[in-house]
């Protein structure tokens, strides 16, 4: 699929099928995150792929947006050292996966981490040093139902061209 269509067709996913995700597919996903830029090319992300059922269930029983993670056959979870621009390089790489997922026809969805309340909890559950913050939840798979329909504002209604 073409990059901008995948774009335009991404949308938040939060109903999948049971169906595992190939291992290989989901390399490729956490590929896409790894490309993403970076300031100073500091890299400063680690990613984790939980495939585990009984750990995606505890994962989203600490959320309070991200219940249906239980659900998803694997979540990909970003962490991000504590650098200057720990967010922004983080919030890069998951948008990366985001249209990697659409791209590979999978459906995907962005579940809050950083400064929610279960985000050093996270860090203990999934056995991530305190260093690290957690940037994104990721829940991945096969869309199940329908694609959800999204209003966008209009281009011309947001767009400016050399001053507000």
């Amino acid at each position: 699929m073409d990059t901008l269509e995948a774009i335009r067709l991404r949308r938040s996913i939060r109903r999948f099928e049971s169906r595992p995700v190939p291992r290989e597919v989901l390399e490729k996903l956490v590929d896409a995150g790894r490309l993403a830029p970076t300031a100073n090319n500091v890299q400063p992300w680690e990613f984790i792929v939980v495939t585990d059922d009984s750990t995606r269930k505890r994962v989203a029983a600490m959320t309070d947006y991200g219940k249906f993670i239980a659900d998803a056959p694997a979540t990909i979870v970003i962490f991000c050292k504590d650098t200057k621009y720990y967010l922004e390089d983080g919030s890069a790489a998951t948008t990366n996966i985001l249209i990697a997922a659409a791209a590979l026809g999978l459906g995907a969805c962005w579940v809050a981490g950083d400064k929610k309340t279960y985000a050093k909890e996270m860090n203990t559950v999934l056995g991530v040093p305190a260093a690290y913050k957690l940037i994104s939840l990721i829940p991945v798979g096969y869309q199940a139902g329908p694609t959800p329909k999204v209003a966008k504002r209009a281009l011309s209604d947001m767009l400016h061209w050399d001053r507000f």
